[in-house]
């Protein structure tokens, strides 16, 4: 059995991510500028349940809400020792998005999904495609509705990003990504 990484590792492994992947194959045109000013939070969470973790979500979903955007533009939940598995996480996005309108906070937060096993709907579980949506640990990233708005309407046909982003991981394939991982 593989050792539990530590947060350091956990956190490490992400910023990689981040700057190999997101940032560097340009899969999110909008990252680049937030994390390169520092506005990206990384929350490790020690949650080891489904429960402890939805409490924590809502906990950064109010944080984020009552922080200016200068400060704190998006955050990245991360949690290593919680939904693994991709259908249990799958499941789980109905309940985060269920906090989003208890909260009041549609239209304003919103929540996107990353894991080390995403597979879209439709495709087979090693499909390029998936790999846009990959992560070295399950993440859900916490959006402003409002800086995702104004980042889509300055970006020239913000519509061939997600085809952009197939053809990048088609030619990279999952070697290829593993590797501009691990290096």
């Amino acid at each position: 059995m593989a050792a539990t990484p530590t947060d350091a590792q956990v956190e490490a492994d992400i910023r990689r991510w981040l700057e190999r992947a997101v940032i560097g194959l340009n899969l999110c045109p909008f990252a680049k500028a937030v994390y390169a000013k520092a506005q990206v939070r990384i929350v490790i969470s020690d949650a080891s349940t489904a429960s402890a973790l939805l409490e924590q979500l809502g906990e950064e979903l109010v944080l984020l809400r009552d922080t200016p955007a200068t400060q704190t533009d998006t955050t990245l939940l991360v949690h290593p020792q919680v939904l693994g598995d991709f259908l249990d996480y799958n499941d789980f996005l109905d309940a985060a998005d269920g906090l989003v309108d208890a909260l009041q906070l549609e239209g304003v937060l919103q929540v996107a999904s990353f894991h080390p096993d995403y597979q879209f709907a439709g495709t087979a579980p090693d499909d390029a495609e998936n790999l846009t949506n990959r992560a070295p640990y399950p993440c859900l990233h916490l959006l402003r509705e409002d800086s995702v708005a104004r980042a889509v309407a300055a970006y020239p046909e913000p519509d061939s990003i997600i085809e952009r982003n197939i053809k990048t991981m088609q030619a990279l394939g999952a070697e290829g990504f593993a590797a501009l991982l691990n290096k």
